[in-house]
């Protein structure tokens, strides 16, 4: 993303929102969705999303037309016009990750998968990715897996998205997003994982679904961790 200088009443969280609708727009040739700003700018709900879009309408960095979908215009920026801006978001988002998309996984109950695992399945299927997207992840470690099914849909990871993983490391926390591979049944799911007792929950993000729980940790391959979710294009 691109650096900027700070500017009174704005946080962080302000500037980041901005950089979302600079860059998002230069992207993809409308401006983000609600949804799709919570899940670039690492927002907890559309709520919060709207308080942050309500403050810098009102500080006249952006336009709204709230009856209208992705009704957002960005008017301008830090001590830049938004051309500029603009200008500089495509240099630096041209710069594009191709990124293989190796199968699909299930985001819901557990499905048979074959033998080989994820890392290793060979795709003609790609998805280019802005590098100052993953800044900081090397390109021989990420993989792509399309999303099946619901139960991640709280953590806005919707049937049909794209998740961007991560090979495995050492560094996977309880609470992070990953896909698993049970090998002792040989079936694969996408939920967010928790180490407890020696065992391992599996956590579904969706009210109606219950976890599933592994008594014995060592049948739970983790086969890599959600660094980013390639939404679905919705219409406009």
């Amino acid at each position: 993303m691109m650096a900027r200088k700070a500017k009174k009443g704005l946080s962080e969280k302000h500037k980041k929102v901005l950089d979302v609708l600079a860059n998002f727009t230069v992207e993809n040739g409308y401006p983000p969705s609600i949804r799709e700003i919570c899940t670039e700018a690492d927002i907890s709900s559309t709520s919060v999303a709207n308080y942050y879009l309500d403050r810098l309408e009102q500080l006249g960095y952006i336009e709204r037309d709230r009856k209208v979908s992705r009704g957002l215009r960005l008017i301008k920026e830090f001590g830049e016009t938004i051309q500029e801006t603009l200008e500089k978001s495509a240099e630096t988002i041209n710069e594009l990750l191709r990124i293989p998309i190796v199968g699909r996984i299930v985001a819901g109950e557990p499905v048979p998968v074959p033998e080989s695992s994820f890392s290793q399945t060979h795709s003609d299927d790609m998805i280019d990715v802005a590098r100052n997207l993953l800044p900081g992840y090397s390109i021989d470690k990420l993989f792509a897996l399309e999303v099946s099914g619901d139960s991640m849909i709280d953590a806005m990871v919707n049937d049909g998205d794209i998740v961007i993983m991560q090979q495995p490391q050492d560094n996977v926390k309880n609470g992070d997003m990953v896909a698993v591979w049970l090998n002792d049944r040989d079936e694969t799911t996408l939920k967010y994982l928790f180490r407890e007792n020696g065992g391992v929950r599996l956590q579904p993000a969706n009210p109606t679904m219950e976890p599933i729980y592994i008594d014995d940790a060592s049948t739970v391959d983790i086969q890599g961790k959600v660094v980013m979710v390639v939404r679905q294009i919705e219409s406009h």
